[in-house]
């Protein structure tokens, strides 16, 4: 394959990617379709954009509906007697469920060792406003060779939050090693969604310049032989850079890198109209 041949391949492949990712962000319930947050306590609370009263005590959360109200979870009904409570939990941390009442699903979630109620609406103003996330054109050149060194034990690693309050604290099993624009670099990973996967939060000097301030990540997966691709046009906003009902963790200390990476997703549209 001759080497034009080869970029016409890595811009196709990578056109195709972000038009797949694009879709799968607007998803007519994804977090661009959040009306509010929540944060449960122990007293029974009203929560707009939700049906019924929402408590939480002892790692279960009670619910309780009023004449009329609704709440379905798997497409089932769910039913209480008059007054009586539906209950839930306990929920793992960054764990969470999906409700559904008429057109609204809501997210009943733990975050921080707290839960949250996030309704999500497809009518929500920021989903139907939305223009999209410019990024930069794909440039094979951040597209880099590194190594994946496990660390003698996984280190369970805190980073804040884009809410104040709150902390993460994630595995990180190792760091991936990397050379980028003449400097040798690493980067912490934590274990990712997906079976042998790690996910990397990351700032750079574009930071907050034309990129989102506050982190972006990149999902990556290591070969047996601790080779992995790290391939930064593939870097993404979390929501945290859409939405102030977020609750996104921000990168460790050491994965703030002192080059700049002009490749990945840029400052979202909405982001640049409200400087």
């Amino acid at each position: 394959m001759s080497t034009e041949t080869a970029l016409e391949t890595f811009d196709a492949d990578w056109q195709e990617w972000h038009t797949a990712h694009e879709r799968h962000r607007a998803h007519p319930h994804g977090f661009l379709a959040v009306t509010h947050l929540h944060w449960l306590g122990s007293e029974a609370t009203p929560l707009e954009g939700a049906p019924g009263t929402w408590s939480v005590e002892a790692d279960v959360v009670r619910v309780v509906l009023e004449p009329g109200e609704s709440l379905q979870q798997d497409g089932k009904e769910l039913n209480a007697d008059a007054g009586a409570a539906l209950e839930f939990g306990p929920i793992e941390e960054r764990g969470g469920i999906n409700l559904v009442s008429g057109d609204t699903v809501i997210e009943l979630a733990k975050r921080g060792g707290e839960y949250i109620v996030r309704p999500r609406h497809p009518d929500n103003e920021l989903l139907r406003g939305y223009q999209g996330t410019p990024a930069y054109s794909p440039d094979a050149a951040y597209a880099v060779r590194g190594t994946f060194v496990p660390f003698e034990v996984p280190r369970p690693t805190t980073v804040g939050a884009a809410v104040e309050g709150i902390q993460h604290v994630y595995e990180a099993p190792g760091e991936i090693r990397f050379k980028l624009a003449g400097q040798e670099l690493a980067l912490t990973a934590f274990n990712g969604h997906a079976p042998g996967s790690l996910s990397v939060l990351f700032t750079d000097q574009t930071s907050g310049k034309t990129t989102y301030a506050a982190n972006r990540s990149l999902t990556v997966a290591p070969a047996v032989d601790g080779s992995v691709l790290l391939d930064f046009n593939r870097a993404v906003n979390l929501p945290c850079a859409y939405t102030d009902l977020a609750t996104c963790p921000l990168p460790p200390a050491e994965n703030r890198l002192p080059v700049a990476i002009e490749a990945g997703e840029k400052i979202p549209y909405e982001r640049q109209d409200q400087k």
